[in-house]
């Protein structure tokens, strides 16, 4: 039996989609950032997708996709499973193309996030929530397009998905001023590192193109060590542009031919990213935008002097996260830690731990206390925030020499999953 031959975009392809899309997706900019290549000693620059109309660069595969269906399957209208980004891009596609589409929705999904497709699709999508996870709409839209004969518009691994997201390829070697040496780009599903990475495997093989998962959904990785698609177990979906259990069979295939490296970053790291960029540049990145940038570090001696880009593939921040993003942030910095400690039930006591025990700079930023009258002792959570890491062991051994430490909870991940 022969083996089905691997797939992979031709040029001409994605010109055709390039094509399409004109008037369609924006052809966003390539800026230099003075202060990361500052930083870095190299040339930096970002491709800012953030700045699509649906601030991600989702809409190209969307309506490539659905603008390459037959008259019938026109008719019969489109299904996808989304809770972000590829919602987005599917309800805009459904609405230039005046198709009739269904867009599934895990029940849990930020209101935001709902009002957004909405909006886009306006009276030719219909929105149904149901279950509490990615999966269950996913099945649910599955079993709606064979009920119905509907096409479902597949957030990566589909050859027209593939072929739209490689025109962002296209565009980079139209602005480039110079020959691009590195190039990160998040992957999530792997189609716009595949379909990209086939567009530069072309016309400009010598760019090294690194692939940048969160630490938490590390599948595309996986997958490069096993030598085939697998399924993870569970993931953190906390990074939820490029959080998924499987990537696509495609999209892999392309990608173990044309990457240069797959790498991990923590969602921590992403999460410093996304403040830099925001405090730094005015740009509002998610969690799976900031993956390109949070990768740097990883690369410092090998990107210097080089010219390198990276990809900035969304902005859908839901302003909610931002506490939480701060959180983690700190966290991966190791300059937030929780304690528990353990007061002695007399007046005073908490002035003493804030006076005596607690550094010029450090601050409490969370605090849990019961009294328990039958005790001698309470006993707290609590949160301090520090000004630099040299400040936590002499935090500790006051603690200790004053009987104030109880444990600490940082490293303990049942205990903490409570408190972040």
């Amino acid at each position: 039996m022969s083996k089905t031959p691997t797939y992979f975009p031709t040029i001409e392809a994605v010109k055709a989609a390039a094509r399409n899309l004109e008037g369609i997706s924006n052809v966003t900019p390539l800026i230099e950032n003075q202060q990361y290549s500052s930083r870095f000693d190299c040339n930096i620059s970002f491709k800012r997708e953030d700045l699509q109309v649906v601030r991600s660069y989702k809409i190209r595969g969307a309506y490539n996709k659905i603008s390459s269906l037959t008259s019938i399957e026109t008719v019969n209208g489109v299904v996808c499973a989304s809770a972000g980004n590829h919602a987005q891009g599917v309800a805009l596609s459904c609405k230039l193309l005046k198709i009739q589409g269904t867009i599934f929705m895990p029940t849990p999904t930020p209101n935001q996030k709902i009002q957004r497709v909405k909006m886009f699709g306006e009276h030719f999508i219909k929105i149904v929530l149901i279950g509490d996870s990615f999966d269950d709409a996913y099945n649910a839209a599955v079993e709606d397009c064979n009920k119905r004969k509907k096409t479902f518009i597949h957030p990566f691994n589909d050859e027209k998905v593939i072929e739209g997201q490689a025109t962002l390829g296209l565009e980079l070697i139209n602005q480039a001023a110079s020959p691009i040496d590195y190039i990160f780009v998040a992957v999530g599903g792997g189609g716009l590192a595949s379909g990209m990475s086939a567009v530069f495997k072309e016309l400009s093989p010598n760019t090294k193109i690194i692939g940048v998962e969160p630490e938490g959904a590390p599948s595309m990785k996986l997958a490069f060590q096993k030598g085939e698609v697998v399924a993870l177990d569970s993931i953190n979906n906390f990074v939820d542009g490029a959080a998924v259990k499987r990537v696509g069979d495609k999209n892999f295939q392309i990608c173990k031919e044309n990457l240069h490296d797959m790498i991990t970053v923590p969602e921590g790291s992403a999460c410093q990213a996304i403040l830099d960029l925001y405090n730094k540049e005015a740009i509002i990145a998610e969690p799976a935008g900031a993956l390109s940038v949070a990768a740097l570090d990883s690369f410092k001696s090998e990107i210097k002097c080089k010219n390198v880009v990276c990809i900035i593939s969304g902005g859908n921040n839901d302003i909610t996260r931002t506490a939480e993003i701060k959180e983690r942030a700190l966290l991966h910095s190791r300059l937030k830690h929780y304690f528990i400690i353990t007061f002695p039930q007399r007046a005073g006591a908490l002035r003493e731990f804030v006076v005596d025990i607690l550094g010029p700079n450090d601050d409490i930023t969370h605090f849990e206390y019961t009294k328990k009258v039958s005790r001698e002792t309470g006993v707290a959570v609590v949160g301090i925030e520090l000004k630099s890491l040299n400040d936590l062991e002499p935090l500790i051994a006051k603690m200790k020499l004053h009987n104030f430490y109880g444990d600490y909870l940082n490293d303990k991940p049942d205990l903490f999953q409570f408190l972040v």
